[in-house]
């Protein structure tokens, strides 16, 4: 999507891209009686989709981050209020993505910002390494979260052999993790 303005403010650089539609799938503050769950929610209408339709989403989401590791870039806060589906057109837009860091680098605060069900361990130890495997993670939670028809992530829709996968991308040693997107991608993809 191209870029429409940028100009700086006192705070930093403001970029303005053009409008897209869609709902993001979880807002945080607008979300405030029964978040994700909640009836009526975009989450709650995204997990009630087609399973093919949730693939397609999740494909969206894969090939962006192909894109951000040839770039040697990292997520950092990345979840499912970056994510802007469509519910007309059925496309899975990414937005927000504000936080992607130049990788590996060294954490030198006591955590990184971000939602708690999408981060790493290592995202939370001062002096951790953050690499692509810590996007690998942040990739395996929103498969895990998005592929389950509920909050507590106790009505899984894929197989097994995707289960299997996530339970790689989201191990909690780094080194235990597929070693790039491009190698979750690919097994992801055998996996479905």
């Amino acid at each position: 999507m191209p870029l429409s303005h940028n100009f700086t403010t006192d705070d930093g650089l403001a970029l303005v891209y053009p409008w897209m539609a869609g709902d993001v799938l979880y807002h945080p503050t607008r979300s405030r009686k029964g978040g994700r769950a909640a009836p009526g929610s975009p989450m709650a209408k995204f997990r009630q989709l087609p399973l093919h339709r949730i693939h397609a989403a999740l494909h969206s989401v894969l090939s962006a981050h192909l894109v951000v590791e040839q770039a040697d870039l990292v997520a950092v806060d990345f979840y499912d209020g970056c994510m802007l589906y469509d519910f007309e057109d059925h496309e899975m837009l990414l937005c927000d993505l504000d936080e992607y860091r130049p990788g590996p680098f060294t954490l030198e605060a006591d955590r990184l910002p971000g939602s708690r069900r999408y981060m790493a361990p290592e995202e939370f130890v001062r002096g951790a390494v953050i690499d692509i495997r810590t996007t690998v993670f942040a990739l395996g939670r929103a498969l895990r979260l998005l592929l389950d028809a509920g909050d507590e992530e106790r009505q899984w829709r894929g197989t097994p052999g995707q289960l299997a996968v996530i339970r790689k991308a989201t191990a909690a040693a780094p080194e235990r993790r597929f070693h790039s997107v491009h190698s979750l991608v690919n097994a992801w993809h055998a996996a479905t």
